[in-house]
């Protein structure tokens, strides 16, 4: 057995369905999977681009990407469950699982909700991130001993059903195009998170992000409240 094919079935033995399935929507004939490059397993290598994909938390990526975008062009790959159906399995082991639709629904915007562990890496010349909208299935099972805020119901996989729509970010300048065109200037979190429609949690990280990524900058007060705006560049 070779070096590159004992590697490939080590990474692929622990691999979550979500995560599989993406890596086949993404890769095209002549790629290489699973491929190790300067000491890290990489799920997808063309033509020297690195395609790494992540369906959970970004923050255990940071050493990883920082330490390839500075030696080659790597793409992030990020889902993003614009709908999912939760499947909960039958306590018994026997009866059918209860199927329902979640009423949560993602929007690009939930991607800084992630970002905020390396938001300057976008102004890197190798990086671009790909954030996807999906459609998914997440399968619970039930385990008294775990989960108490689910009430022991815990997330056993998630499964793909549909890719809706994708959509690269090469740049900060790109990162800063989710700022809705009708905000009107200078705005506070709780302001933009009435114009994304999401909780003022996810919108204090997104200015968190574009401030980081030189987008926009603090500009003043409003009582308690850091009041921001586009930082405007000459063209």
């Amino acid at each position: 057995m070779t070096e590159a094919q004992s590697t490939n079935q080590i990474s692929t033995f622990n691999e979550k369905p979500l995560h599989a399935a993406l890596k086949a929507w993404y890769a095209r004939p002549g790629d290489r999977l699973e491929v190790k490059v300067d000491g890290f397993i990489i799920d997808i290598v063309r033509d020297g681009l690195l395609i790494e994909i992540q369906t959970t938390s970004l923050a255990s990526l940071k050493r990883k990407l920082h330490t390839l975008a500075d030696g080659h062009r790597i793409r992030l790959v990020y889902p993003i469950p614009r709908e999912k159906w939760i499947i909960k399995l039958a306590e018994d082991g026997h009866s059918a699982p209860n199927r329902r639709k979640s009423p949560k629904r993602g929007k690009l915007e939930d991607v800084f909700g992630e970002l905020v562990s390396f938001p300057r890496l976008l102004a890197h010349p190798n990086f671009a991130l790909d954030a996807l909208l999906i459609q998914e299935e997440e399968i619970r099972r039930h385990d008294s001993t775990r989960a108490w805020r689910r009430r022991g119901w815990v997330t056993q996989e998630r499964r793909l059903i549909q890719v809706l729509d994708q959509r690269r970010f090469r740049t900060p300048a790109d990162m800063g195009e989710l700022l809705p065109p009708a905000l009107v200037e200078p705005f506070t979190t709780s302001e933009l998170a009435t114009a994304i429609a999401r909780p003022r949690r996810l919108a204090q990280r997104m200015t968190y992000c574009l401030r980081e990524m030189g987008v926009i900058e603090a500009v003043g007060k409003q009582g308690n409240a850091i009041l921001y705006a586009r930082i405007v560049r000459p063209d």
